[in-house]
């Protein structure tokens, strides 16, 4: 860190001392994060954004300073003045960087006093969510959090270092603007001005960024907030931030070129080990067969396989009815395990909690024959023949789902990510580019497609044949995570308004939504695309944190609350009647 401008407060940063300053005399500020009293000897260790440096308080030679060391307790706020000197060989405390030295103070100045934190700010043992988010500015000084804020914001500034590199124009876009569909409810802001009339928090800046293109900016890119009202989760928050991406005149290959570029300098900030670029890219359906997911954790194997032609003249009615219904029957080889019954029963039933009718499990034993409750219903040849389509040996627990493709992919990819161990020494993580998505899914609830990422996607193949287009959409995914995604847009304003036609978005209400890009794209619209990173997501993979509620500041609960400022709450009536507004 570039040293602070001096003051009367500091003139050194308290983590970044060592022993080629040890004569200097320093003056530090920050707060009380440990107290010791040796008897005769106070130590403080002082922490600051920087670290921790240890104090000495000698009764003689730190004069009022000892007296006042005395009745200082944690989180105690002070400014003090002395001489680095090297600590004793056998005293350094090689655990911090500025475990060689200390300071003797000669002066101390109190500028604030604490009152006992509701949690040790020197630990990091597991500490009650709510109580956290509570009291989240203690939480921010714990060494964790601080980390995680401190790696977030040299993310960011890589992000934009790189991108100044390529050409790209920064730029802002509105928060609030108009609703429109994009996946996921919006938040709803109302107008005073105009009353009955409201605004939309943006889920994205889709369109905006689309408009900038046909405005002739090229490439674009923004560090931006976004919303969205949905049930939250560990890697979702109601609003979130992600670096948003759009360029010109570009193909798929452009923007994956890019990002893998830059997201191997982003990776390099903390030595989050990735194999060189390029990185593998594994189509949709591909992903779906072996991995259940398009968001495949590639750093163990378990892989599905499908075992229908296996089974395709098996007398054992639960196999062959589901595959001549249409159906498949797939299975996993977890390998050996020592599995009691009640495990296999609470795969079971979490088999059917994800839609599945049953699970089928067997153990293979010598000879290739199976302890399972379906044996007796099988060949011998049967079994042989699906233990070698799983690649199973002796001792080898497979489980197998008979029923829809999907309900399939689903059940097994939940139950691989369950029961996946990732080796402990394995050397890098593993992204991958899931390509070639469907660009529709059908509803067969509402009866209508719905866009599998969104409306503005470019499609590939015959638009009259809605089930088989597919999208030139691209996300990146990270050990089963997915940091961010994106495609080439559409910018045909005929093919616009074919996809609207396909999504059962009438004329008139693509009008009335999208009007405004409807007419830009009439303009001439150049050919271009984009993609949004998760900053979240990326920092929290990055500081290996579960949550990004550990990478953000002050984020909301699973609920979407904020405990420490309240929020959502209650406004008061006049505001209300100033927005025309009444609460049910």
């Amino acid at each position: 860190m570039k040293p602070p401008a001096a003051n009367r407060f500091r003139d050194t940063w308290a983590g970044e001392v060592d022993a080629s300053r040890a004569g200097d005399v320093l003056r530090v500020s920050g707060w009380v994060h440990r107290r010791r009293d040796h008897g005769g000897l106070i130590f403080i260790d002082l922490r600051d954004r920087s670290g921790l440096l240890q104090l000495v308080f000698h009764p003689e030679a730190s004069g009022a300073a000892f007296k006042a060391a005395e009745d200082l307790r944690s989180e105690h706020v002070i400014s003090v003045a002395g001489t680095l000197v090297e600590r004793a060989p056998g005293n350094a405390n090689p655990n911090i960087p500025t475990g060689g030295v200390e300071l003797q103070v000669t002066e101390m100045d109190v500028l604030a006093s604490a009152e006992t934190p509701p949690f040790p700010v020197d630990e990091e043992g597991p500490i009650d969510e709510n109580t956290r988010l509570s009291n989240r500015v203690i939480d921010l000084r714990r060494e964790s959090m601080r980390d995680a804020l401190l790696l977030r914001d040299a993310i960011t500034r890589e992000m934009r270092s790189v991108l100044a590199e390529n050409d790209f124009v920064d730029i802002e876009t509105p928060i609030l603007t108009r609703s429109t569909p994009e996946g996921a409810r919006d938040f709803l802001v109302p107008s005073r001005m105009q009353p009955g009339k409201l605004y939309a928090l943006p889920q994205s800046p889709q369109l905006f960024k689309q408009l900038l293109m046909v405005g002739g900016f090229e490439r674009y890119f923004q560090i931006a907030r976004c919303f969205r009202d949905e049930d939250l989760r560990a890697d979702r928050q109601p609003e979130f931030t992600q670096l948003d991406i759009e360029m010109s005149f570009i193909e798929e290959d452009d923007v994956i070129s890019l990002m893998e570029g830059l997201m191997e300098r982003v990776f390099a900030i903390s030595g989050f080990p990735v194999p060189p670029t390029p990185w593998p890219r594994m189509g949709y359906d591909e992903a779906i067969l072996r991995f259940g997911t398009d968001r495949p954790d590639m750093r163990f194997g378990m892989e599905i396989h499908d075992i229908s032609s296996v089974l395709r003249s098996s007398e054992f009615q639960v196999f062959r009815s589901v595959l001549d219904s249409g159906g498949v029957v797939r299975g996993i080889n977890v390998g050996p395990r020592e599995t009691p019954r009640k495990e296999l029963d609470d795969l079971t039933e979490q088999a059917k909690r994800g839609g599945a009718k049953g699970l089928v499990w067997a153990f293979v034993q010598a000879g290739g024959v199976w302890r399972s409750p379906i044996a007796k219903f099988l060949s011998d040849e049967e079994m042989a023949d699906v233990s070698s389509a799983l690649g199973a040996s002796e001792g080898d627990l497979l489980l197998i789902v008979a029923d829809r493709a999907k309900v399939a992919a689903d059940v097994l990819g939940t139950l691989r990510l369950r029961l996946g161990k990732i080796a402990s020494h394995a050397p890098t993580h593993v992204p991958l580019w899931v390509v070639d998505f469907p660009m529709f899914e059908y509803d067969e609830v509402e009866n209508r497609f719905d866009a599998i990422h969104h409306p503005f996607t470019a499609p590939l193949g015959d638009l009259d044949d809605p089930a088989s287009l597919r999208s030139r959409a691209y996300d990146l995914v990270v050990d089963g995570s997915e940091l961010g995604g994106g495609s080439i847009r559409i910018h045909d304003p005929a093919v616009q308004s074919r996809i609207f036609e396909i999504l059962g978005i009438s004329a008139e209400e693509a009008q009335a939504r999208f009007g405004f890009l409807l007419d830009a794209l009439k303009y001439g619209a150049p050919p271009h695309g984009g993609i949004a990173m998760g900053l979240d997501r990326v920092a929290a993979i990055m500081a290996g944190r579960d949550s990004i509620r550990d990478v953000i500041a002050f984020p909301k609960t699973a609920s979407g609350s904020d405990p420490l400022t309240g929020a959502p709450a209650e406004v008061d009536e006049r505001q209300l009647l100033e927005l025309g507004l009444k609460l049910a």
